[in-house]
């Protein structure tokens, strides 16, 4: 193996000053291992940040992993980092950087920060890989995907887990591979209406059990569904049948392995040193300096790169409110006020909005979205009227207030009517999610229709008006994989869905409805255009809390367009419930949440027709006497 050099760098004065400022946002161009040629030489050239180091080298395949071989030297700029050339060097060998502490006295391995690709788990060192050249084929998407992801436009996202929504092999103990679950995946979507797909963190993890969500490799893949390219063919395959692909994103925290990037030059360089700052002990990992600009630079570039080089369409941002708070799952005495005595994370809060400034600048059309569970102010308000500048946030307030009520036998729910009407009062606070997701169906919270109240039949009509209102209410919409289907057992990562409960008529007729909603909700654009807006929704009647029942409009720019939605969630049939409407005419109920063939066992047709009658109702001239089944919801429109 020839000698390695150190006369060859992509570096320039603009990337050291970039660096160092806080400000670069491609460092994955100038970090990492990156095949090269210079003066005719072929080889792979390696830079790895670690400023407190005495010692760093490259260890892997090539060199039998002995340290010294092929030492790196630190660069004269400031920066802290190592770099060096390995000529006759290609794609594919495995290293690791053997680094001295900054005593001298600790020798570790560890994973490039900014590697491409990782080998397969439990394994864990990094692999020298080649990401350009693809040959993309979703040019039509990416040019209109601006319009895709515009707030007036329908975005309903399924969220899945990779590893586990389909398994293969006899026993089903395989997953699928990113481009078997893209072709499985793309036809299921398109055939179930929906819009977007959030898969849960494929960002490289060690341990299986954490979801993805206790991340070592920011800038790769994981491996264990395929290669670089293979993700990217896998985000390809569906913009080509018109899904937008959204990726889970945890910058909140970050896994305390050693091989990661804990203590990762003998000092806590991308953490707090002090526990108070630095540890979460909810969660038993290591929380980023956001104060430190070369971590800033660090996890901008992360985000910046899933756009730039795998073509996605939207970051979940994981955990915002633990990133927002100093005292977060913390109790007294174990943390650190700011400097002007509050439990805000100031650095963090900056970090937030730069890193939405950076990657709405350099891509067009793309979502960014915050898990915030808290009533923090203007998380999807831009910075310059002082907020974070997210697109959305999750609504984290309506899941919980309505999950709560639809657990409650319909018996006890007048003395609730609070949960089910409270979401209304701000819902256009922030550009909302409404998530149902994966964090509602597993730790023994029970799945969608096990926490539903009364017997089968019941548990079926209450999940159904569950998803009708959901559907009903302004917002962007998000479920997880299996909630589609009714699934009984809460979610597990090491098996499949349950997709044989489609053989149930029960079942089928869940799924037949979500997709019938889906529908709706991208074809009616009373659902839809205004869901950030306050001029499209109206009350028709949100107090009558002794039948259970509110009623109300989505609006559009047509008032032909515009829906009556009634929600009766009681488990009583209602004969001449008289509700107000907003003009005479002919209403067709175009969805019935109890029709027949989603399962449901009190019909009111579909394509119905009620004309009003000049009785005031509601604050109303006319009004419609509905016919209303238990445990319903209804969707009706002014007929032509």
């Amino acid at each position: 193996m020839n000698r390695i050099r150190y006369d060859i760098s992509p570096w320039g004065e603009t990337d050291t000053y970039l660096f160092k400022e806080g400000t670069h946002t491609h460092i994955y161009e100038i970090l990492g291992s990156h095949l090269m040629e210079r003066d005719g030489v072929r080889g792979v050239y390696f830079a790895v940040w670690a400023p407190h180091a005495q010692s760093v080298s490259v260890v892997g395949d090539f060199n039998a992993y002995t340290p010294g071989i092929h030492p790196l030297k630190m660069r004269i700029d400031g920066t802290g980092v190592w770099e060096g050339f390995i000529p006759d060097l290609g794609e594919g060998p495995t290293y690791k950087y053997h680094i001295t502490g900054f005593d001298g006295t600790g020798a570790f391995e560890k994973i490039d920060p900014v590697g491409f690709h990782f080998e397969t788990p439990p394994k864990t060192a990094t692999r020298i890989r080649n990401i350009d050249g693809y040959d993309w084929g979703d040019a039509e998407w990416m040019e209109r995907r601006h319009e895709v992801n515009a707030h007036d436009r329908p975005i309903n996202v399924y969220e899945m887990h990779l590893g586990s929504w389909r398994r293969k092999g006899e026993a089903g103990e395989e997953p699928l591979s990113y481009v078997e679950a893209a072709r499985e995946l793309a036809d299921y979507l398109v055939e179930m209406n929906y819009t977007h797909v959030e898969i849960m963190p494929v960002t490289e993890y060690p341990f299986e059990g954490s979801w993805g969500y206790q991340v070592t490799g920011y800038f790769a893949p994981t491996s264990r569904y395929g290669t670089p390219q293979e993700f990217m063919a896998f985000v390809d395959i569906l913009h080509q049948n018109g899904i937008g692909v959204i990726v889970d994103w945890v910058p909140s925290h970050f896994v305390t392995d050693g091989h990661g990037l804990i203590k990762f030059d003998g000092t806590a360089l991308y953490e707090h040193e002090d526990p108070r700052q630095g540890f979460h002990p909810e969660w038993g990992s290591a929380i980023f300096n956001y104060g430190r600009n070369e971590v800033r630079a660090f996890l901008v570039s992360s985000a910046m790169f899933w756009f730039q080089k795998y073509h996605i369409d939207g970051i979940r941002v994981d955990a915002v409110a633990s990133m927002l708070y100093l005292d977060y799952a913390r109790k007294e005495g174990e943390w650190i006020p700011n400097k002007f005595g509050g439990n805000e994370n100031l650095d963090a809060i900056a970090f937030l909005r730069q890193l939405n400034e950076s990657v709405y600048r350099e891509n067009k059309g793309i979502l960014m979205m915050a898990e915030e569970s808290t009533a923090f102010p203007m998380v999807s308000r831009p910075v310059y009227l002082g907020g974070l500048e997210f697109g959305y946030k999750w609504n984290m307030g309506w899941m919980h207030d309505t999950l709560k009520y639809f657990k409650l036998d319909p018996i006890h729910r007048q003395h609730h009517h609070h949960q089910l009407t409270f979401s209304f009062i701000y819902m256009y606070q922030e550009n909302y999610i409404l998530p149902l997701s994966h964090d509602e169906v597993v730790h023994m919270k029970g799945s969608l229709i096990e926490k539903m109240p009364g017997d089968e039949e019941q548990k079926f009509a209450n999940l159904r008006s569950l998803f009708a209102y959901m559907t009903a209410h302004p917002g962007k919409k998000l479920l997880f994989m299996g909630g589609e289907f009714a699934q009984w057992s809460e979610w597990n990562y090491q098996k499949s869905l349950d997709w044989h409960l489609l053989e149930n008529p029960k079942h089928r007729g869940v799924r037949d409805l979500v997709r019938d909603l889906n529908a709706l909700y991208r074809d009616e654009p009373a659902l839809h255009r205004y869901d950030c807006e306050a001029k499209g929704f109206e009350w028709i009647d949100e107090l009558d809390y002794q039948s259970n029942l509110i009623s109300f409009l989505r609006k559009s720019d047509d008032r032909k367009e515009d829906l009556l939605v009634v929600c009766h969630l009681a488990d009583t049939l209602r004969e001449n419930y008289r509700i107000g409407v907003p003009f005479p005419g002919s209403y067709r109920v175009i969805f019935n949440s109890q029709a027949s063939r989603y399962g449901g066992w009190d019909d009111l047709p579909t394509d119905s027709v009620i004309e009003s009658e000049e009785i005031p109702q509601h604050g109303r001239e006319h009004s419609l006497a509905l016919r209303l089944p238990p445990l319903c919801v209804l969707f009706l429109k002014q007929k032509d």
